[in-house]
């Protein structure tokens, strides 16, 4: 009796998966034909070495068998017998590279399969030649966007604020006189490949406990670390190893920085978590000690960028305490690369009241202008397309939040290169028994608006 037909076609679809998947071992760039090729030629070198020292006049006999070898053939025909030499050739190295390749899987990764594994060298061959992108910032915002850009580029470079001082991170902050880790810990669960328990074991959160509560798991790991090596930076290295990170994740600065804001009705807040609830429009945000040092790493990565980018995340307590460190904010005017500021899609109540995209723009520069920098840092925005009225919409509008608005040809005027794009994503948030949708940055449209930026710049460089 015949093969069911249904079989016939899963035996022949499998077949062209396993030439397919033979075919993508040949593609250049994976690292590991060459080291094949190059053990294999060790051997017949060594061989070769081998014979020539016990005197068996290996390559005479070697030509006398290919002399032979050529003679039976030739009586067969060159037209019949050189195809299959040549075919026999190909289905050995065919044949050979998928074993040896499938062991090397089984040894390494057995819980995978082998189409996983070639896959992976093929994803990080791209990854490995995407853009060198810096992303500064803090706060949710930023580790949205690394989250994102970690599928184009596997050059990433996150400079963090260390400015914060509420909930988790300000406890450990004050009790044990460590840098502020919760920006950094998100930051690094954002471009973590490891097992995703992993990650979910550093973001764990402790909901009981007496002085557990309120922490999370990563946030206690990286104190621990700092306390142990002596500094935040060896700390995050550490940790990156652990969460094997893509990319790396430097703080904005090593000095214990504390904020001070300014408002314009007099008064002087103290403190990023107060700055945040603020009543009044900022005039001017401040930090002590004034001029903090910036670490070599992060003025190294901004010199090497091929993209930077400011935000998304909040105005005055996320984003512009990382321009308040001087060597950064020079790094960045020296820099060639294409700087792109990345405005929020709702205003903050208190905070930025009543802002629009260019309302953020002259904060930023404003801000700048205090501290003696003169001219844009940033001449290139990407803002929110206008949003659809919802339930979302009118649940921020309640609490006093508005969509921040794009008057693009005002900005274009300006001089500045103006972007719009459909970055948003509803995310479900439980409050009782009902649930509401909070507007966020979605990480792949966000991530893919990016890289249409900087792909439209590098066109409009070449041109």
């Amino acid at each position: 009796m015949g093969q069911p037909a249904g079989e016939h076609h899963h035996r022949r679809d499998e077949l062209v998966k396993r030439s397919r998947r033979a075919v993508q071992w040949l593609q250049p760039g994976l690292v590991v034909k060459r080291w094949v090729l190059t053990s294999a030629l060790g051997l017949v070198v060594a061989l070769l070495g081998a014979a020539i020292w016990a005197d068996l006049k290996p390559i005479y006999w070697t030509i006398t068998a290919i002399e032979t070898l050529l003679r039976s053939l030739a009586g067969a025909g060159g037209g019949f017998t050189g195809p299959l030499v040549l075919l026999l050739g190909a289905a050995m190295i065919l044949i050979g590279q998928s074993r040896s390749f499938g062991s090397i899987q089984r040894a390494l990764a057995p819980h995978q399969n082998e189409t996983a594994l070639v896959d992976a060298l093929v994803a990080q061959r791209r990854l490995n030649r995407g853009p060198n992108i810096v992303a500064i910032g803090g706060g949710t915002g930023l580790s949205t966007l690394l989250s994102g850009l970690k599928r184009y580029s596997g050059n990433l470079t996150a400079i963090v604020t260390v400015a914060d001082d509420g909930g988790s991170s300000g406890i450990l902050r004050r009790e044990l006189g460590v840098q502020p880790p919760g920006d950094i810990r998100n930051c690094l669960a954002a471009l973590a490949r490891e097992e995703p328990l992993l990650t979910k074991l550093f973001q764990y959160r402790f909901t009981a406990g007496s002085g557990l509560e309120g922490h999370s798991f990563g946030n206690l790991f990286i104190s621990a670390l700092t306390a142990i090596t002596g500094s935040l930076e060896t700390a995050i290295t550490a940790s990156s190893k652990v969460l094997a990170v893509q990319g790396q994740v430097v703080p904005a600065t090593s000095s214990d920085v504390r904020l001070w804001a300014e408002l314009e009705d007099g008064r002087r807040l103290e403190g990023e978590s107060n700055i945040g609830k603020a009543d009044s429009p900022i005039v001017r945000l401040g930090c002590t000690p004034s001029r903090p040092a910036a670490l070599p790493r992060a003025l190294e990565a901004i010199a090497q960028a091929d993209l930077i980018v400011l935000g998304p995340g909040s105005l005055y307590t996320s984003l512009l305490p990382n321009l308040l460190v001087p060597q950064l904010v020079e790094a960045i005017g020296r820099s060639q690369a294409p700087r792109l500021y990345i405005c929020n899609l709702m205003t903050q109540p208190g905070e930025t009241d009543g802002l629009d995209v260019a309302g953020h723009l002259r904060a930023i520069e404003a801000q700048l202008a205090t501290h003696g920098v003169q001219g844009r840092l940033f001449d290139a925005v990407l803002a929110q397309e206008a949003l659809a009225s919802g339930p979302e919409l009118n649940y921020y509008r309640a609490r006093g939040a508005e969509p921040v608005h794009c008057d693009v040809k005002k900005l274009k005027k300006q001089g500045y290169v103006v972007m719009l794009a459909s970055m948003q994503g509803k995310q479900q948030r439980s409050a009782g028994r009902a649930s509401r949708g909070t507007l966020r940055h979605e990480p792949r449209n966000l991530a893919l608006a990016v890289m249409r930026f900087y792909r439209n710049s590098q066109k409009n460089k070449s041109n």
